[in-house]
């Protein structure tokens, strides 16, 4: 891994270019917002752009968040040209391009990890944990990868105005639930143990725009991002009676705010520095 010591040159907004090995010859960028006030005890959160691939507007949303919430935000940008469409992004690289399995030593998922794992080994955080938001497809990514089981570092999760959920399910398929990904009953009552937080703008309805999820497996998830949050909490709550356990995931309604990742950033700021704060 790259030398990360740029991330926290200066207060405020930095600016890396970097390539990881499992991805040869597809650059990435990761983006920083730092506190004016920055140690290596500072809380760590990594931020998940959406579909736009827009990491540079995703750590501008927390620029003005961080001071007060006591984090350092590192946002990773996966460009579209290297990294293009939902396979590469969103569903984690699982699959290549005949829709066989990868191993998951190149799966994107595995990102996040390798980046606290190599801050670790810089030097820059004493953390044992850190935190995850994603907005959107970056919601996607979120709460994804951790249903995979890649939360062993990770004290806090958000999820965001997800467009389409891989529900705690193991007669449905990946990467609309967990069929065909190995996990079995005891993996399902992990993540239904581990504190995931799902977040959703109550005005955000609008099935109308462009980058809708609207093929048949995301329709029956419901017909707005909003719904689908629902339906994904619902069927985590529904798994857990199941299984006799209590269910550790909470859901946020977020009064009047649309597919807006600033406005969802803001909400979940607090909640986030919260958690890693006594993590």
């Amino acid at each position: 891994m790259t030398d990360l010591r740029p991330l926290f040159a200066a207060a405020g907004a930095n600016d890396l270019p970097c390539e990881d090995a499992a991805w040869p010859g597809r650059p990435m960028v990761l983006r920083s917002a730092r506190p004016r006030i920055c140690t290596p005890d500072t809380p760590v959160l990594f931020v998940h752009h959406g579909m736009g691939r827009n990491g540079d507007d995703y750590r501008d949303y927390w620029l003005d968040l961080v001071d007060e919430a006591d984090l350092v935000v590192i946002a990773p940008e996966f460009p579209a040209a290297g990294f293009p469409g939902s396979a590469w992004y969103n569903f984690g690289n699982r699959t290549n391009a005949e829709g066989g399995p990868n191993p998951p030593a190149v799966w994107t998922y595995l990102l996040p990890g390798r980046l606290f794992a190599a801050l670790r080994g810089q030097g820059l955080t004493r953390r044992t944990r850190y935190g995850l938001f994603g907005h959107s497809a970056g919601g996607q990514y979120v709460h994804r990868l951790l249903s995979l089981g890649l939360r062993e570092a990770v004290a806090a999760a958000v999820t965001a105005n997800a467009g389409t959920y891989a529900l705690p399910d193991p007669a449905i398929p990946f990467p609309y639930g967990l069929g065909e990904t190995g996990l079995g009953e005891a993996e399902l009552r992990a993540l239904l143990a581990f504190p995931m937080t799902i977040m959703a703008g109550t005005a955000d309805v609008d099935a109308t725009t462009p980058n809708f999820p609207r093929e048949p497996a995301a329709m029956a998830q419901g017909g707005t991002r909003h719904a689908r949050a629902h339906r994904y909490f619902k069927a985590a709550t529904a798994q857990a009676a199941r299984l006799g356990q209590p269910c550790a995931w909470r859901l946020i309604d977020v009064p009047d705010v649309a597919h807006d990742g600033a406005r969802m950033s803001a909400a979940a700021a607090p909640v986030l520095a919260a958690a890693l704060h006594t993590a």
